[in-house]
């Protein structure tokens, strides 16, 4: 929803009932609404300067001892006129700040507004606003690396690369259009165009790719732990945890539903499953429990198979075959007890591990790291985390494809210029910059001089 732009807005930017509060302002009236409320005239203040002072009600009601920040337009987070009144974060008394503000003439900010007039201001693109939401809802440090490049701009400029290449081409294909009376005139040479289109199909298969891993990142790595009953699934998800999360019993088929939570291992989320154990039984509830043990298995990255010293390879190659698509380790529990008769297992990682008195457990959170094979991330990484982004992308391929038949197949420019333009509106629609005609004309005249 767009609102008035002319509006001045206020909002509390801290939760109150902390030590310190902050109520940001920004709008054109921002610097005035505030003097009329502080015990100083702020209207010559410089700009990215702090004043201390007393903060009152348009009554002149005193408030708070505050300290108020000046930002001006269009050096500010939204571009605006815009101050922050650091105050106590006294409940009562971040209300009433706000609301004097309100009384003074400001308008209270919608969700999301202050980013919002940023996009509007142009001092940041679409994919940045909502690396802005990541960031604030980031929950590891892999998920905070990723939020704090896109916000930096490196997906930005990523995406201004494919940009720039996509305009040459469109470029030269619309200048063959303007001067198609001139059949013998090629622009566009197309075994150059071809290696281009390339290019830009696997940059663009390369981000798409990368949906995978940064869906995992951000969402947590789903992690399923399967087997028999009573083999320790529950014991092995509480401590992985550390909490009794699951209800331990010596009872064979104590875990019927399906218990999920989430735990961080070396900055990573892994999202833990713990389904019901695996056996025949009549029992409904339990037979309902075990239906949905295999739902989960479908969903889940990496698998651990819990089992006993009677797992022969012919149960593991089994077991290969319905996880063939996913990262199975397997996961031999209760080493306290006396092993005796241990089938020998050839397959690879298995880790061996009590989990009631958590030993291995370092070696089979190595195993998960070393199975989720994620890349290193840092602040210059650039790795897709949103859908929206995973989908326009993914229409863009599809376009640039289809350019890619088009030219080898010898179809006319104005075919082949169509697709162009919609891989490069996939690509504006994730940054929110459309390609107008004005680019296109003005790539023209930028790289290729026709007559002077």
């Amino acid at each position: 929803m767009i609102l008035n732009p002319q509006d001045t807005i206020a909002a509390m930017a801290t939760p109150s009932g902390g030590a310190i509060g902050i109520i940001r302002v920004s709008g054109p009236d921002a610097i005035a609404i505030t003097t009329k409320l502080f015990s100083k005239d702020l209207t010559c203040a410089k700009a990215n300067s702090l004043h201390y002072g007393n903060l009152h009600t348009p009554q002149g009601e005193l408030l708070d001892d505050v300290m108020v920040s000046i930002y001006r337009s269009p050096h500010s987070y939204t571009g605006e006129d815009a101050t922050e009144i650091s105050c106590h974060g006294s409940r009562y008394i971040m209300r009433k700040a706000l609301q004097a503000l309100i009384d003074a003439g400001c308008r209270q900010a919608m969700p999301g507004e202050y980013t919002q007039r940023s996009y509007l201001n142009n001092k940041m693109d679409l994919s940045q606003a909502e690396a802005v939401a990541d960031l604030v809802s980031s929950s590891n440090r892999a998920s905070h690396k990723l939020a704090l490049s896109q916000l930096r701009g490196h997906f930005s400029n990523e995406l201004g690369q494919l940009r720039e290449q996509l305009l040459k081409i469109t470029s030269l294909f619309e200048l063959e259009l303007d001067f198609s009376d001139h059949e013998e005139l090629e622009f566009a040479d197309r075994t150059n165009l071809l290696g281009l289109t390339d290019k830009i199909l696997k940059h663009i298969n390369t981000l798409i790719h990368s949906f995978e891993t940064g869906n995992a990142l951000k969402n947590g790595i789903p992690v399923a732990i399967i087997g028999k009953t009573n083999v320790g699934k529950s014991t092995l998800l509480n401590k992985l945890l550390h909490e009794e999360k699951a209800i331990v019993s010596d009872i064979h088929g104590t875990t019927r539903d399906v218990i999920e939570d989430t735990t961080e291992i070396d900055g990573i989320t892994f999202r833990f499953i713990d389904t019901a154990g695996i056996r025949n039984t009549q029992d409904k509830v339990e037979q309902l429990g075990i239906k949905r043990t295999y739902q989960k298995l479908d969903e889940a990255i990496i698998v651990l198979w819990i089992i006993d010293r009677s797992v022969t390879n012919t149960e593991v190659n089994r077991m290969q075959e319905k996880c063939r698509d996913k990262k199975l380790i397997l996961v031999r529990n209760k080493i306290d007890l006396e092993q005796k008769h241990i089938a020998p297992i050839e397959y690879r990682p298995l880790v061996e591990i009590s989990a009631k008195y958590g030993k291995g457990i370092d070696d089979l959170e190595a195993a998960l790291i070393n199975s989720a094979n994620i890349p290193e991330i840092n602040e210059n990484s650039v790795i897709v985390t949103n859908i929206r982004h995973y989908e326009a992308l993914t229409k863009a391929r599809e376009s640039i494809m289809r350019v890619t038949e088009s030219m080898q197949m010898g179809l006319s420019g104005d075919l082949v210029s169509e697709d162009l333009r919609i891989c490069l509106d996939q690509l504006a629609e994730i940054t929110g910059t459309p390609i107008t005609p004005n680019e296109v004309l003005g790539n023209i005249f930028k790289h290729f001089c026709i007559g002077k």
